[in-house]
């Protein structure tokens, strides 16, 4: 809780994956890869509640030891590859609403980012709260910048974009690109809007580091380098 404001996470995490089989509860440096985003929402200063919205009876088991609750199933009409994230939200909301459950808040965490920290999520719930903003998603700087992208037409460079500056890389303009790291909306927001960003959403911008997601094998080999150097640091 911050300022008495009730704050539930919720952890999506479905059985079903096809680029990496079985990805949430893959072995990153020797623990599940969704035990990393548990312990750092358990971890959390303000977070009252970490609940896990899965389909999977072995990821339900996975999360309820590594300390995350597992109060309801996720259908399986939600947890296909075009089943949406706002929906699983909007159900986890109202599946707990039947309970008694009320919140204020809703911190969407993703297991696929594993290096964002305790830090990064309390740090955007003070924002959020502080600032009596109803929506906030995390954000990291694009290391391709569009104004050097161009697209090939006829055999030809074209420009994606209408940019005449320099083309100096320090002296572009910034652009910045969602990393699935974290979400946080009000839970009035959530039930009226049925989505997570507008156009008053606030950024809470995070390195290149920590905002990496796990999509592929080779984010895999490229967290697990990172976490053995932190480790050895």
């Amino acid at each position: 809780m911050y300022k008495k404001k009730k704050i539930l996470a919720l952890i999506p995490a479905r059985g079903g994956s096809k680029q990496i089989i079985n990805k949430n509860i893959k072995l990153l440096c020797g623990k599940p890869l969704i035990s990393y985003t548990i312990e750092a929402a358990l971890a959390s200063d303000y977070i009252d509640d970490v609940v896990i919205s899965t389909d999977s009876d072995l990821i339900a088991e996975i999360s309820l030891k590594y300390g995350g609750q597992v109060p309801f199933m996720r259908p399986k009409e939600l947890a296909g590859d075009e089943s949406k994230t706002i929906d699983v939200a909007i159900h986890a909301i109202n599946a707990l609403i039947k309970m008694g459950r009320n919140y204020d808040y809703l911190v969407l965490l993703q297991p696929t980012s594993p290096l964002r920290t305790k830090d990064d999520i309390d740090s955007a719930i003070k924002i959020i709260i502080d600032g009596d903003i109803s929506s906030l998603v995390s954000v990291r700087e694009v290391k391709e910048n569009p104004a050097l992208m161009r697209t090939i037409e006829n055999n030809k460079l074209k420009n994606i974009m209408d940019f005449n500056g320099s083309l100096r890389r320090q002296d572009l303009p910034k652009y910045y690109i969602f990393n699935g790291a974290i979400y946080i909306n009000s839970i009035d927001m959530l039930l009226k809007q049925k989505k997570f960003v507008d156009e008053k959403t606030y950024p809470y911008v995070m390195d290149y580091e920590r905002s990496i997601d796990i999509d592929e094998i080779l984010d895999f080999k490229i967290v697990e380098l990172i976490m053995g150097e932190n480790n050895h640091d």
